[in-house]
């Protein structure tokens, strides 16, 4: 009885961890529940449900750019304003991405339209006209956010094979064009809004769930009879007489002295829910996207398996005829990597920086792969604004124990000592080359006056991550690292260097260093597309699977790559692999600075100079952490490899 008794209840807690977990949602971005009518106070208590006729609260983001790169603040720019500015909490992400959440003027009520409203009027002068001639000019977008959700644009498409509505976040602030008959270039402000709120309906409860916020911006020169008060009816957009803003016929120029009345609409709109994000994702050609990735990676992983096979044949080969030698006179003859076994585990030069950078690389590869995972778990979705850059900083942070561990370990295997010295270099070399980019960018966005900026709080907070937490957790894993026996090497290392003999033409370091960068690029390179596009053209990445897949092959070649051509090195009597193994697989991160240049000026539109800077000075930054990155992947394989062959081999 006492069997059936807890198998009963653990059945029944499976039972209802599946409903709770049918119903999950990550704290501060689940749904509301807006209902018509009374709403029961339990259902109120459980739900977090808000009463038809509250206000649904419209808040708006930061003004951003493709074309510039730097955001800045909504009310940077003379826009209507609520009596007073509330800005809301944000997390560390959030503030590093620019974002500046704030409630705005707008007046919604759940299912109930509105159209004609006027939020105010303003009157230009040179200053203001100037402000938003200039961000019309460098086509920035008003963004603002729903329940969670950001507004989007929907734009009609004619294409076959294609969505036939793309969605783009938010909308411009304005438009550039000439009137019938003239060539002058006149600026014209979007000043009417169109919104259109849509909601997913509970027939059984009468509640809705806000699934789309969207917009259609006009620009229009409204006029209206007598003189201006609160009371006063537009001509140009009056519900009583039916007329409705539908067009921009007739615009609203942006010049000093120019009068400007902010209008909007509201209405909503029932429809099915599958996902409140199904049509933010679903903004470019998937089928695409999914093909070129399956393509290059049935390429990489055929190339793979060639090598791996290659490899395994030759070394079983070798290991075979080294073990049958008889005699000394015939080991002698023998050419190939067993000449090196009393120098192959030769303490490198500069030992301590490859610890250094190897401990750096191991902090990397445990950042990005726990931050993958959550990732596909759906922790890091773009519904929880700022939690990818959030969760890859404090991962980063915690991950500084393994750095200092795996800087330690090697660090006694090279016979070192001071284990102190190995920590602060982990702790700071790295950090200390970001930080020094970073602040430098940060003080160029300053100059610019952009919301990009980050204030002097969070730069507080940063540093105490980084000084606080990571510092002290690489001296910890550097000292547990140290404390271990040295791993001793499979054979011995002779007193005299042997000399290495002339290289041939394509086992130049700097050559056989190059090549090797190629293979692990071309396993990441159409991902990378995507990457950069979303970073830098303002659009979500949401494959977090395919992402990860691509990684794991990145690292699968990575190491196939290395080991080859460790290989090669050793046969041809070159000893000297330990750097050559870290540069191999780095190299890869030259190429991905090169394709970056060769995305700058084929797919971005940035004409000022402090935008490129940023740019290149971010791309630079990534491309020295995908270094570090691919580069210790590469030496940990050479490293298991060359101790692999050396173990398996009669020694003298």
């Amino acid at each position: 009885m006492g069997m059936e008794a807890s198998g009963s209840a653990i059945v029944f807690l499976l039972l209802l961890f599946i409903h709770v977990a049918h119903s999950f949602y990550l704290p501060g971005v689940a749904p509301q529940d807006f209902e018509k009518g009374i709403i029961i106070q339990m259902w109120c208590l459980l739900l977090d449900a808000v009463l038809q006729g509250d206000e649904l609260k419209v808040k708006v983001n930061k003004l951003t750019s493709i074309k510039t790169q730097l955001p800045y603040s909504y009310y940077s720019l003379p826009f209507c304003q609520p009596k007073k500015i509330v800005d809301s909490t944000e997390n560390l992400g959030e503030v590093l991405r620019g974002d500046r959440i704030e409630n705005a003027p707008y007046s919604f009520k759940m299912r109930e339209a509105q159209m004609c409203n006027v939020l105010c009027r303003i009157t230009l002068d040179a200053k203001t006209a100037k402000a938003f001639k200039e961000k019309i000019d460098d086509e920035y977008r008003v963004n603002m956010i729903l329940d969670n959700l950001p507004l989007v644009v929907p734009i009609e498409r004619g294409d076959p094979g294609s969505p036939a509505v793309v969605y783009q976040l938010g909308y411009h602030v304005g438009l550039k064009g000439q009137y019938e008959g003239s060539k002058e270039q006149k600026f014209f402000m979007h000043n009417h809004l169109a919104f259109t709120v849509r909601y997913h309906r509970d027939v059984q409860t009468d509640s809705a769930r806000i699934v789309g916020f969207e917009v259609k911006p006009y620009s229009i020169k409204h006029e209206y009879d007598g003189k201006w008060s609160e009371k006063t009816r537009l001509t140009t957009c009056d519900p009583h007489t039916k007329r409705l803003v539908v067009s921009s016929s007739t615009p609203q120029e942006v010049e000093p002295k120019k009068e400007i009345i902010f209008t909007y609409d509201v209405d909503f709109q029932a429809m099915k829910w599958a996902s409140r994000w199904d049509a933010y994702l679903l903004m470019n050609d998937n089928q695409i996207h999914w093909f070129s990735i399956v393509n290059s990676l049935m390429i990489v992983l055929f190339l793979s398996g060639m090598v791996a096979m290659i490899m395994l044949r030759t070394l079983y080969r070798d290991i075979s005829r080294y073990n049958e030698l008889e005699t000394q006179e015939e080991a002698q003859e023998e050419t190939g990597w067993k000449l090196v076994h009393g120098d192959v585990f030769r303490i490198p030069t500069n030992s301590d920086l490859l610890c250094v950078y190897v401990g750096t690389g191991v902090q990397c590869l445990g950042m990005v792969f726990v931050t993958m995972i959550f990732a596909m778990l759906g922790f890091l979705s773009p519904s929880n604004r700022g939690g990818l850059m959030t969760a890859m900083l404090l991962l980063w942070v915690f991950m500084g124990l393994f750095a200092g561990y795996a800087s330690s370990r090697l660090y006694k295997m090279f016979k070192g000592t001071e284990w102190k010295k190995i920590a602060f270099r982990t702790a700071f070399l790295f950090p200390a080359v970001v930080s020094s980019i970073f602040f430098v960018l940060n003080a160029l966005i300053w100059g610019q006056k952009s919301s990009g900026a980050v204030p002097f709080g969070t730069m507080f907070a940063l540093i105490f991550l980084w000084f606080g937490i990571s510092v002290p957790l690489v001296f910890v894993g550097a000292y547990l690292g140290f404390k271990k026996p040295a791993v001793d090497d499979p054979v011995k290392t002779n007193k005299i260097p042997r000399q290495i003999p002339e290289q041939a033409w394509y086992m130049n370091p700097v050559f056989s260093i190059l090549i090797g960068g190629i293979l692990p690029f071309g396993a990441v390179f159409i991902e990378l597309f995507f990457i950069l596009t979303s970073i830098w053209l303002n659009q979500f990445y949401y494959i977090f699977g395919f992402l990860f897949l691509v990684f794991v092959i990145l690292i699968v070649t990575c190491a196939e790559i290395t080991v080859v051509l460790c290989y090669f090195q050793l046969c041809s009597e070159d000893y000297l692999w330990w750097w050559r193994s870290y540069l191999t697989s780095g190299s890869s991160a030259l190429y991905l600075f090169l394709y970056a240049t060769f995305y700058f000026f084929t797919k971005l539109q940035i004409t000022k100079l402090v935008s490129a800077m940023l740019y290149f000075g971010y791309m630079l930054i990534a491309s020295y952490a995908f270094f570090v990155l691919t580069g210790t992947i590469g030496f940990y394989a050479c490293l298991w490899f060359t101790r692999l062959i050396y173990s398996s081999v009669k020694i003298d």
